[in-house]
């Protein structure tokens, strides 16, 4: 069964993506947008388009009906989510099924278990796949989980059960303040996700965020190696590399065929990724959640294996099978991943949207620069401020990091302010390149920064 017509059910750079991975397959794609949308680069590059709302999400890009009326509409038979949006909707992905169209990800059955992160660990334990340690399942009780955090010893993570992208997460460092970050935790998810449930997990200090990405096709399932996403600001990933410079290689064998494991025990089919907390000086991992979509740095996977994974999940929703074996899967080399926002990092990463008044993309071997913009682009205030990801590859981390800089030097983006700055003071200002780093090194690093400023800056 081959993909006739492929709707994008996103917008942005993810956009831009899969409608460039459709026409290389030869396939016609529909882009949807919002009213605040029309002109951006994927309704350009796109076969068709069609307006499917205003401006706010939940009356555009959430809007599920407004979205199948639209594939209905223009003759889709297949939907692609993206990330983001409805990307990890169960109900989504069901309503596609009944509407007889092809929903491009795992079946609805699969992205409603791991997308409940309580029932994610649960399944993760039942393959073998080592856990953080935390609660069994989700938070009925907050007194009950009160005592299981004294059990467990301070810090602790409180976490939404659904959702992602680090919203509906309090880390409580003494049982006085558990109650009030839990109502907190639960508030924030019941708001970004419709679903307040919670559940806890034991901090890891020190530790480094490390995924497997994988591909399945509901039968088998390859795993194409493991992605370093460390240095993150407020839970937000800003920096990832492929493969992870912390791991030795029986360490990531074990990783990735435990990813392998706990994907094959669900049936997986299509893209997805699976996250760990990686405790250095233990040399332990441990699950944490599985991403059922593609994620924003897919990229650093395609630029060492040379894989299309976007291309590999229209092709597996398709109905093809699987056409790599694990052996084939090798890597090359180092890459790099650096995402740009439409944030001020000299004024508290405040959003900045605004017109795009010139720009220019660095070029040049090993450099790619996935993007939604042009010149004369207006980035609309409306939605997430990802504009683009700039990824290097190198034939080691050092080379790597030297083309990163030099790309990072071509970057021209007028008009607007982005987050180019803080890259090019990582790579000039701090021992990146030692690699002595944690989830919260990012954090610390911006905030000695700042009082450094404040102390130099007269009055």
């Amino acid at each position: 069964m081959r993909i006739r017509k492929l709707l994008i059910a996103n917008r942005g750079e993810i956009a831009v993506r899969i409608v460039r991975a459709a026409r290389d397959l030869g396939v016609p794609c529909v882009q949807v947008h919002s009213a605040a949308d029309s002109d951006m680069l994927a309704v350009k590059l796109a076969d068709e388009s069609i307006e499917i709302g205003p401006p706010p999400a939940s009356k555009s890009y959430l809007n599920a009906g407004a979205i199948l009326t639209a594939a209905r509409e223009t003759g889709a038979d297949a939907i692609h989510p993206g990330y983001g949006f409805l990307a990890e909707s169960a109900k989504f992905a069901e309503a596609c099924s009944d509407a007889g169209l092809i929903f491009v990800g795992p079946s609805p059955e699969t992205i409603r278990l791991m997308g409940d992160k309580a029932a994610a660990r649960r399944q993760a334990a039942n393959a073998g796949v080592p856990t953080v340690p935390g609660s069994e399942g989700v938070i009925e009780d907050v007194d009950e989980v009160a005592r299981l955090a004294d059990d467990l010893g301070f810090p602790v993570m409180i976490k939404a059960a659904a959702g992602g992208g680090g919203r509906g997460i309090r880390i409580a460092t003494h049982a006085e303040s558990f109650t009030t970050l839990a109502i907190q935790a639960s508030t924030e998810a019941r708001s970004a996700f419709g679903d307040g449930s919670l559940y806890i997990e034991k901090v890891i200090p020190g530790a480094r965020h490390i995924e497997v990405q994988i591909l399945g096709d509901g039968r088998d399932v390859i795993h194409c190696w493991e992605r370093e996403c460390t240095l993150q600001r407020r839970r937000q990933k800003v920096w990832e590399e492929a493969r992870s410079p912390a791991l030795d290689d029986a360490t990531r064998e074990a990783l990735c065929h435990s990813a392998t494991d706990l994907a094959q025990s669900v049936g997986y089919s299509g893209a997805g990724t699976v996250e760990y907390l990686f405790d250095e000086s233990q040399g332990r991992f441990h699950f944490i959640e599985m991403n059922t979509r593609i994620q924003v740095e897919h990229p650093t996977t395609e630029m060492i294996t040379g894989l299309d994974l976007v291309a590999e999940m229209i092709c597996i929703a398709g109905g093809r099978p699987l056409q790599h074996k694990q052996e084939d899967v090798t890597s090359r080399g180092h890459a790099i991943e650096v995402r740009l926002n439409a944030e001020d990092p000299e004024n508290d990463f405040m959003p900045n949207p605004g017109t795009v008044s010139d720009m220019v993309v660095p070029d040049g071997p090993g450099v790619r620069f996935d993007h939604m913009l042009y010149s004369g682009y207006q980035v609309p205030p409306f939605y997430d401020s990802l504009l683009g990801k700039l990824i290097v590859h190198g034939e080691t981390r050092d080379h790597a990091l030297a083309r990163l800089s030099r790309a990072l030097s071509e970057l021209r983006i007028e008009g607007i302010a982005t987050t180019r700055p803080l890259f090019v003071d990582l790579l000039r200002e701090c021992p990146i390149g030692d690699n002595a780093i944690h989830t919260g090194w990012l954090e610390e690093w911006l905030a000695m920064k700042r009082q450094k400023n404040e102390e130099a800056s007269p009055g």
